[in-house]
């Protein structure tokens, strides 16, 4: 019994062991969840691997957006992959517009599934079901109305508040939706709303850079 503890702790720690891998810039060990794999293309030009399927040796880095400037600036993909790269300039910004389309894409799949409710009506009837796992409000909407739907999320969860994403403007929500001037919606609980907070959490956390990112062994500074 003891032995198939012992095999069963070091299969875990195993698995938690390859799910870590180490930022080429701050050389801090983060889950795969928190960074963003890059591979050299056929061209001699590095490819962010947001997927982690292309062939290739990968480069991981804390996806976070000055991180990835920090890597173009100091040539670490160069020196990690030892071969020389093409011009990355404008990677960051690159990698930022993939993250915002993978969101989007996925408020696309949620809204098809039924998981996204428009309209102050709707999104009022659905907090008070309980039935809301996040608000969408766009980066561009009015404090007020921002306000007047958060108040409602506190008063409904006895003061505890509910998630907001505020992470797109009004024409992303709108394109993303297939509908005219989208400024709130609520997500529902479902795996395809989750799935499109878990990639607006992943650009949120880009966007606000290395400080997004808590280091569990202490503070996430630059070791190089």
């Amino acid at each position: 019994m003891r032995l198939e503890t012992a095999e069963q702790n070091g299969t875990q720690e195993r698995r938690a062991a390859d799910a870590l891998r180490r930022c080429a810039v701050t050389r801090a060990p983060r889950p795969k969840g928190d960074l963003i794999r890059f591979v050299l293309g056929p061209d001699g030009a590095i490819v962010p691997d947001l997927k982690e399927k292309l062939p290739g040796r990968g480069v991981w880095l804390t996806a976070a957006h000055d991180t990835v400037a920090e890597a173009v600036k100091r040539k670490a993909f160069s020196r990690a992959l030892k071969a020389e790269i093409k011009s990355a300039e404008g990677l960051a910004d690159q990698v930022g517009t993939l993250l915002t389309e993978a969101a989007l894409n996925a408020l696309a799949m949620a809204n098809k599934a039924g998981q996204v409710v428009f309209g102050s009506s709707k999104i009022e009837e659905a907090l008070g079901k309980g039935r809301v796992l996040a608000l969408i409000h766009a980066s561009d909407a009015a404090e007020d109305g921002c306000r007047k739907l958060d108040g409602k999320a506190r008063a409904v969860t006895g003061g505890t508040g509910i998630r907001a994403v505020r992470a797109f403007c009004a024409d992303e929500l709108s394109l993303a939706s297939g509908r005219t001037n989208v400024i709130h919606a609520a997500l529902i609980q479902g795996g395809a709303a989750r799935k499109f907070l878990a990639a607006a959490s992943r650009v949120e956390r880009y966007r606000k850079g290395i400080s997004a990112f808590a280091d569990q062994n202490g503070s996430d500074t630059d070791k190089e």
